[in-house]
């Protein structure tokens, strides 16, 4: 008996090269729509759907493959009397192979123009529902849904007239994982149009970016997936001209950067990072002052760092980053000069380019944490604030300088890591003491980091301060502004103690946990 194959593509990669080995072997293959069309152009004899169905392509090719003689011959038990007679009693031949793929939603909901009704046409009912009857009698049916299987699927055809059960079923999850992403997108799409912000149901989908050696640490196994929907400001979007391939922790250290440089889009600014904290931030009015001041911030802890600018990199700054040993450097473009002398000698030295004018728009993102048998959603932490909502609660204002420091800390202050200490000034920081178990403990180390470069320097901390022994550590080091978010039952403590040391501070009203 001829065996058949259904095809009907909308990405017609390989399918006529595909189609012609079929009919070399002897298949009969039914087609439909674009796809008949290609192939018969190709010299490729097809049958048509309708000729299958006995019924005609209708509603504008909404209803085409919805019948029983597709259904029923691609569901059909081979290894079963009563399924095959009731075929036969229905004139239904049967179906050996499948090969779909989907109309284009993801593309559709991508362009710029898209209008709801164009999404909705997009919608593919019957490709996916000829995939999962196939797919579900995967111990009969061959189905193909990705065009890089056509050659596997061939080989095996010729060497043995027929695919292995082990190929038949690795397909058939290939299968279901497609359609369960198209649909994933499809309720994300609704999701968002009619407004849900918690649905009872969280579906996402991802695809394989990268493949990884290994994870945190060389015992753990891990892979790189990106947003079916790409994020364009996106170490996954980021496009990579220089080094090794990023590993597991380059990957979240370059994250945890790119957000943290999102925050100082005014001037010209540098961020240095190591295990997820910045160790340097420097501001100036140019993009190789910034890196001094980054650089002058903490020389010792920015060695196998990673560093994010938010201006072009030119040939001074890139001879300045090329004398230190960097694992990353990330920035919106590199000039020609700038990049042949960070590459010079340095073929592992990671460069990324990223556009840095989508940064608005990777803030709404939802993040994702997760744990041991469940999921944690949040918004991100990217509240809008200005100095002007802020409230002095001491005798002493501060000054210009310092208003401007305070700002300054406030901002670099949110990605330390909690309980996080920022002492800086109104261009660059100066210590920082993250992730400590007290409070106090954070502000001994930031100012240890500090020490000698305290003039004119002022004290962030990321969440409020519990006791005054907090003040009282801040003040024997000369620091003269503080800015914490307040709403503590003991603020008054702290008050008090700021007063007595003629210390200003500021309470923000805003907490900048970070775990």
């Amino acid at each position: 008996m001829t065996k058949r194959a259904l095809i009907s593509v909308s990405d017609k990669t390989g399918i006529v090269e595909f189609a012609q080995e079929l009919k070399v072997l002897g298949w009969d293959i039914i087609s439909t729509g674009g796809t008949k069309t290609a192939l018969d152009k190709a010299g490729i004899d097809t049958i048509a759907i309708d000729d299958v169905t006995g019924f005609p392509e209708m509603m504008d090719g909404r209803v085409k493959t919805l019948h029983p003689n597709i259904h029923g011959a691609l569901l059909a038990r081979r290894d079963s009397d009563s399924h095959l007679q009731a075929a036969k009693d229905n004139q239904i031949d049967l179906i050996d192979l499948v090969v779909v793929n989907l109309y284009p939603f993801k593309e559709t909901i991508l362009r710029s123009d898209v209008t709801y009704d164009l999404a909705v046409e997009n919608i593919d009912i019957g490709g996916p529902s000829m995939l999962r009857s196939a797919a579900k009698n995967h111990a009969s049916v061959t189905v193909i849904v990705d065009p890089a299987d056509y050659t596997s699927v061939l080989e095996e055809l010729k060497n043995s007239g027929e695919t292995a059960y082990t190929t038949r079923q690795r397909l058939a999850a290939k299968v279901f994982r497609h359609t369960a992403a198209y649909d994933a997108l499809i309720a994300d799409y609704f999701t968002a149009q009619v407004g849900e912000s918690k649905p009872e149901k969280l579906t996402l989908t991802y695809d394989l970016k990268q493949p990884m050696r290994y994870g945190e640490n060389p015992q753990q196994t891990a892979d790189f997936y990106q947003k079916a929907l790409p994020t364009d400001y996106s170490i996954a979007s980021a496009k990579q001209l220089n080094g090794k391939e990023l590993s597991f922790n380059n990957i979240r250290d370059s994250d945890a950067a790119i957000r943290i440089i999102r925050d100082f889009k005014d001037r010209p600014t540098v961020v240095a990072l190591k295990h997820m904290n910045p160790c340097g931030i420097g501001q100036a009015d140019d993009i190789e002052r910034a890196w001094d001041y980054a650089y002058e911030a903490d020389s010792v802890s920015i060695f196998g760092g990673i560093v994010v600018l938010n201006r072009q990199v030119d040939a001074a700054t890139a001879k300045k980053m090329h004398s230190i040993f960097l694992e990353i450097i990330i920035a919106p473009s590199y000039t020609k000069e700038a990049l042949a002398i960070l590459t010079h000698k340095k073929k592992n030295l990671r460069i990324l380019e990223l556009p840095f004018e989508a940064q608005d728009a990777s803030e709404t993102e939802k993040e994702y944490t997760g744990l041991v048998g469940g999921l944690l959603v949040q918004n991100q932490d990217v509240i809008k604030e200005t100095p002007a909502d802020w409230q002095v609660v001491t005798d002493r204002q501060p000054d210009k300088q310092e208003a401007a420091a305070l700002e300054f800390a406030w901002r670099a202050i949110k990605y330390v890591k909690s309980n996080g200490i920022l002492v800086a000034n109104d261009h660059m920081t100066l210590g920082v003491g993250p992730g400590q178990t007290n409070r106090v403990g954070a502000v001994r180390i930031a100012i240890e980091q500090a020490k000698d470069r305290l003039d004119g320097a002022v004290l962030a901390s990321d969440a409020f301060f519990p006791f005054a022994d907090n003040i009282e550590e801040i003040a024997s080091a000369g620091i003269k502004a503080i800015i914490q978010p307040g709403g503590s039952v003991r603020d008054k403590d702290s008050i008090d103690a700021a007063n007595k040391h003629g210390i200003a501070m500021v309470f923000t009203g805003v907490r900048h946990f970070r775990h």
